[in-house]
């Protein structure tokens, strides 16, 4: 539990905030969460003695994996919109942002 969980998951949102502010898409954290999921399976197998190829253990393991680093690829993307182009979006909960009120939506297609 302690290695999955918060190992892996705290490197899952590091690794999904460290993608989102370099600007790269979403796939690019799924891609490096199913190579992290593999590095913690590795760990229970050196550590715990655990099988190395338990493939419920590992999609299971990934999923939670995914699901972190794809929560912190989008609060830190809902983050650089707003703090970036702060004349034109404003936040809309942790992971959202939406248009300001005082931007029309004509004017925001014209930019």
């Amino acid at each position: 539990m302690f290695l999955t969980f918060v190992l892996g998951c705290g490197c899952a949102w590091m690794a999904g905030r460290a993608i989102a502010q370099t600007w790269r898409p979403a796939w690019i954290a799924v891609a490096a969460m199913v190579l992290l999921g593999l590095a913690v399976r590795f760990l229970h197998f050196a550590l715990f003695q655990e099988p190395l190829l338990e493939p419920i253990t590992y999609l299971f393991e990934t999923a939670c994996l995914i699901a972190v680093a794809l929560i912190s690829w989008r609060h830190a993307r809902a983050q650089q919109m707003t703090r970036q182009y702060y004349w034109l979006y404003e936040p809309a909960g942790p992971l959202n942002w939406r248009l300001r009120q005082d931007v029309s939506a004509k004017s925001a297609k014209g930019l």
